[in-house]
């Protein structure tokens, strides 16, 4: 391993990595219990997600480890599993929304494959690309203050603030502060922390019993059976035809920033800004999500989260296989994700969005022909609780502006075509 990672090329060794990849481990965790919660919402069996999840992430890292010798890491994607249950589940089922994904999958690495990443990643907008992520993440808070009775829903206002005197509201209340605490002082896996520290405080809160036994927090994983290949795909036409585009590009953006900034972060980035063997890092992604959408789970993608393993000195590939190997090992942690309540991952639901609302500032919003379609895509997610829709009319209203500001020299024929796409979602 040594000489396969070339640990004496990039001068760290097997302790670095392996510390590397347990911090990174630690900061995206809280996914092995939030995807569960949040396709759940679909019907699907929490307990099959959950093996599925962690499964999909363990040979996604991996693969990546060897595939390309960086320290990224991948599972399925906060916001990428919003849109599989709130958008596309309910117009096609999960199982025509595992077929979507695994369709996705195919597309990403026909373009990965092809090299035209790169090309279409610079045809979309800066301002758009931001505007999607922190739509995503106002509509993931939105789940989280929703799941927790923080906001309810109310005949007059559509919407107000709940009942903070429940338990189940005021659980998630305190373990929102705890969270926040805890990111505030820079601790590694404060989500994770977060959630496990709500979990235990639901017992003595009376929301569930308290358990009996080891077995209640160690044991045999689910079986996937309940979801594994049982994708539907005469469903997928139900769907929008700006869905599949979504979700691909989603996958894209997301994909793209993170290995741009996590590839920064490390020092792997060229004279010209590029990334080396992208093309390597965006085929384990697509890989890991059509493996994933066969196992069970939503698109799985790079995680951002990778810096805080780079951080600690993980350079090399093996930082990613350290935190695959704890994936797997977490699978005989599969009993506590049964005791989980939903009121202890609203708060992390809530601290995602606050971070992904955070690309706003990348916005150039002096500049009103990309402020109104970033508006657009970002009001347009939580307000129609539909990231489709979000996504489709900041495409129609970024060259709409630009062409009534005579600004035909910032588009290119690529934003005319999304824009025809998305007016063809709506109609439909």
């Amino acid at each position: 391993m040594k000489n396969f990672f070339g640990f004496d090329k990039y001068n760290t060794n097997m302790k670095t990595e392996i510390i590397a990849g347990f911090t990174t481990f630690m900061t995206m965790a809280y996914i092995i219990f939030v995807n569960p919660a949040m396709l759940g919402e679909t019907g699907m069996n929490e307990g099959a997600v959950m093996t599925a999840t962690i499964i999909a992430a363990a040979i996604s890292c991996i693969l990546m480890g060897v595939l390309t010798n960086y320290p990224f890491a991948l599972a399925s994607g906060m916001g990428l599993n919003a849109f599989f249950a709130f958008t596309i589940a309910p117009e096609a089922g999960w199982e025509g929304a595992l077929a979507a994904v695994f369709i996705s999958g195919i597309a990403f690495l026909l373009l990965a494959w092809l090299g035209l990443i790169n090309k279409i990643d610079d045809a979309v907008p800066t301002s758009l690309k931001k505007a999607v992520a922190a739509g995503i993440g106002l509509f993931i808070a939105f789940i989280g203050l929703k799941n927790s009775g923080i906001i309810i829903g109310d005949a007059d206002n559509l919407l107000a603030l709940g009942d903070l005197t429940e338990t189940n509201s005021l659980l998630a209340v305190i373990g929102l502060i705890v969270t926040a605490s805890l990111m505030a002082l820079k601790i590694k896996g404060a989500i994770l922390i977060g959630i496990i520290v709500s979990t235990f405080l639901s017992f003595f809160m009376g929301l569930q019993e308290f358990p009996t036994g080891v077995s209640s927090f160690i044991g045999q994983p689910a079986s996937l059976s309940p979801i594994a290949f049982q994708l539907s795909f005469s469903n997928i036409f139900d769907l929008g035809i700006v869905t599949i585009f979504a979700l691909v590009f989603v996958d894209l953006f997301d994909t793209m920033g993170t290995l741009l900034g996590a590839g920064a972060r490390a020092g792997y980035l060229n004279e010209k800004g590029n990334l080396p063997k992208v093309k390597n890092a965006m085929i384990a992604d697509a890989i890991g999500t059509m493996g994933g959408a066969l196992l069970g789970t939503s698109t799985v993608t790079t995680y951002v989260e990778s810096t805080s393993g780079i951080s600690e000195g993980g350079k090399t590939g093996f930082t990613a296989v350290t935190v695959g190997i704890l994936f797997l090992v977490s699978l005989f942690f599969a009993p506590f994700a049964g005791l989980v309540p939903a009121e202890a991952t609203a708060p992390a639901l809530i601290i995602v969005g606050v971070l992904m609302v955070g690309s706003v500032k990348e916005i150039e919003f002096d500049d009103f022909t990309e402020a109104f379609p970033a508006f657009i895509t970002i009001s347009f997610m939580p307000f129609t609780f539909s990231i489709a829709h979000g996504i489709a009319g900041g495409f129609i209203a970024y060259p709409l502006v630009k062409l009534f500001a005579g600004k035909t020299d910032e588009l290119n024929w690529f934003n005319y075509a999304l824009g025809i796409i998305s007016i063809l979602h709506f109609i439909g």
